[in-house]
């Protein structure tokens, strides 16, 4: 087994980095690493999750991602201290265009991510877990967009919520602030599976090693295929994915898994 650990950037002024890696077996997890604030995720935290996912993106040993955080909870949205401590357009215009640009990063990238959620996950928290290709929670997690309470409408959280669950659901959860418990975001689709706290570890690196037994040229297409037939009509959708489908026809991974499934034998993946 290949581990090895690395670390973002440290905040200015700190020893202490905001995101760390670890890469085991083609997987990377990437680890939120401010704890005391929950997680809060400032203008530098968001700056490290950046550099980090840029980072896995051009790495091609890396087949899977696991978004991870430490301390008490997952993520409790915007560090809101520091949006007071700058009250300014400028300010808050570059912290949510920082914030849309990582979400679409985690959506645009080549390798599905997993949400690791160990705690609650707030605001923009709540955010990332609906961003994520796939999420794993813990029994005692809980998930909720409560701006409204703080005269503070989640605007952009909405718009990956709206994408992953109902949307009355959505809609109930933005005007009331409430807070949903693991088993009902399971329910509404915001995360994939549930479990107790002593498996989520296993029930994560079980669900990263099923998808790097596969092609990971193949599941590059796949996931920006999806993302964009997503957002289209569904005549147009069709029309899109059967080019997509005669494209990935012609990829050698897929004559190899077609030839390995005929002749009744495990692939040989070249990611091509």
């Amino acid at each position: 087994m290949n581990v090895h650990a690395k670390t973002a950037a440290p905040q200015s002024g700190s020893a202490e980095p905001l995101v760390l890696r670890r890469d085991d077996g083609g997987v990377a997890t990437l680890t939120l690493n401010r704890p005391a604030q929950r997680n809060a995720l400032s203008i530098d935290l968001m700056t490290a999750l950046q550099a980090a996912l840029d980072a896995v993106g051009a790495d091609r040993s890396v087949k899977a991602v696991v978004l991870a955080a430490g301390g008490p909870g997952f993520c409790a949205g915007h560090d809101l201290k520091e949006l007071r401590a700058n009250p300014e357009r400028p300010f808050y215009e570059k912290t949510f265009a920082t914030c849309a640009r990582l979400m679409l990063t985690l959506t645009r990238l080549p390798q599905p991510v997993i949400a690791r959620v160990h705690g609650i996950a707030t605001a923009a928290g709540c955010q990332l877990v609906a961003t994520c290709d796939l999420a794993v929670a813990v029994e005692a997690a809980r998930f909720a967009t409560p701006g409204v309470n703080i005269g503070l409408f989640c605007s952009t959280p909405m718009v990956a919520l709206a994408r992953n669950v109902g949307r009355k659901q959505a809609m109930e959860m933005l005007l009331t602030g409430d807070m949903i418990d693991a088993a009902t975001a399971k329910q509404v689709g915001l995360v994939n599976r549930v479990v107790p706290a002593d498996r989520l570890d296993a029930e994560v690196d079980a669900l990263a090693r099923k998808i790097t037994s596969k092609s990971p040229y193949i599941l590059k297409i796949g996931k920006e295929a999806f993302y964009r037939q997503i957002e289209q009509p569904v005549a147009e959708a069709y029309d899109y994915a059967a080019r997509v489908m005669t494209e990935n026809m012609l990829a050698r991974d897929a004559e190899e898994g077609i030839d390995a499934f005929i002749e009744k034998r495990e692939p040989k993946w070249c990611g091509a």
